[in-house]
Formats: structure tokens, C-alpha cells, sequence
């Protein structure tokens, strides 16, 4: 599924048009992205978590010349699933 099929989706159950369903979508990822940007988590109850994860700075090696480099800290999205999503997939 991808994102026009998840706008479809939504107006199809929520009995909305399509441009409001991709309006509400857009809102809900843009509350996710801004409040995952602030550091702080995003909690769904039965469907799951997302929060932000910090990787530290490391070395690494570049694969073609065997060189060594410095790979920059970092900061990454994560989605823990709840309960019931993992309920209901088994």
C-alpha cells in the first residue's frame, strides 16, 4: 500500500473526500515529524510508538579503498508496535 492508497482508504471508511483524506493524512505525519523533531515521542495507543534514536559517531571503512573515515552521530527514527498491531498480524 502505498500513500495515494492509503488516502483512498481513509476516505472510503471515513466517508470524506479524497482531498480532505490526504489533508488529514499530511496533518497526522506533519504532527509526527514535528513533534520527532522536538526529540519527543508520538504514542498511538493499539498501533504503536514512534520516537527518535541517537547513533553515536563512529569510525567506518570505505569498502572501495579500505580507507578509514569518521561517520558523523546521528539521529533516527523508530516505531516500536504495540500490542494489538502485533495481536492482530498473528
Amino acid at each position: 500500500m502505498n500513500k495515494t492508497d492509503l488516502i483512498e482508504h481513509i476516505a472510503k471508511q471515513a466517508d470524506i473526500s479524497k482531498a480532505a483524506a490526504g489533508r488529514a493524512l499530511e496533518a497526522v505525519i506533519g504532527g509526527v515529524r514535528t513533534t520527532l523533531k522536538k526529540g519527543g515521542s508520538v504514542t498511538l495507543v493499539g498501533f504503536g510508538t514512534f520516537a527518535v534514536s541517537k547513533r553515536a559517531a563512529r569510525a567506518g571503512r570505505n569498502p572501495r579503498t579500505g580507507e578509514t573515515i569518521k561517520i558523523k552521530a546521528s539521529k533516527l527514527p523508530k516505531f516500536r508496535p504495540g500490542k494489538a498491531l502485533k495481536d492482530a498480524l498473528n
